[in-house]
């Protein structure tokens, strides 16, 4: 059987998403079959501005992605830290740039999720990607939340996470917090269900 490939696609910061997009990586990478690779969207941003945000370099060892290599993709994973409860500029300006892809519906039927970070609880866990269904939907692509797969840790109330059945998050409060382990655990489960759920899709096709 073919291999199932499932882009993760992101943009950060601070390096909050980065590190989900690296655990959602090895979950779906922890399925028989499918193999998943990490890219960044260009950044909007100058030079002089990053530097002025504090934000962290970009990671040389993932590559920037183009529009037109999403095609070689079964299935993606968007992540994306939250601007007052939607997706930032960065990541809306990679998903305008589709849509030659659009025009021709390029990319209809290949499922896709979300993750992201936010500032706090109350950030905009679910808003982001509830708001970011617009582009799939335009796309004609499908949905595929994490749902309630993530078991018991959906339910945790001892300690501040992020995170819904949407998909995988991680709180960044003023940059110095860092994903906890049950995060990190969610983002791997958002990335196995994930892969299976799109190994599975292909294998129908």
């Amino acid at each position: 059987m073919a291999t199932t490939k499932i882009y993760i696609v992101y943009y950060s910061t601070y390096g909050h998403v980065a590190a989900l997009a690296e655990e959602i990586k090895r979950g779906a990478a922890s399925v028989a079959g499918v193999e998943a690779k990490l890219w960044q969207v260009p950044e909007t941003l100058s030079d002089e501005a990053l530097v002025k945000i504090s934000a962290r370099p970009k990671r040389e060892d993932v590559p920037v992605i183009a529009p037109a290599q999403l095609l070689d993709a079964d299935g993606f994973l968007f992540g994306f830290p939250t601007r007052f409860g939607m997706m930032p500029t960065q990541f809306k300006a990679f998903m305008d740039s589709t849509g030659d892809l659009w025009c021709e519906q390029k990319l209809a039927g290949k499922p896709a999720g979300f993750f992201c970070s936010t500032g706090c609880q109350g950030g905009g866990q679910e808003t982001n990607a509830l708001t970011a269904i617009t582009q799939l939907v335009h796309h004609g692509m499908i949905f595929v939340p994490v749902g309630y797969t993530f078991g018991a840790g959906m339910f945790e109330m001892g300690e501040a996470k992020g995170g819904s059945p949407y998909g995988a998050g991680t709180i960044a409060g003023d940059g110095s917090r860092v994903p906890t382990p049950l995060e990190l655990q969610q983002a791997f489960q958002q990335g196995k269900y994930f892969a299976g759920i799109a190994k599975k899709l292909k294998g129908s096709a």
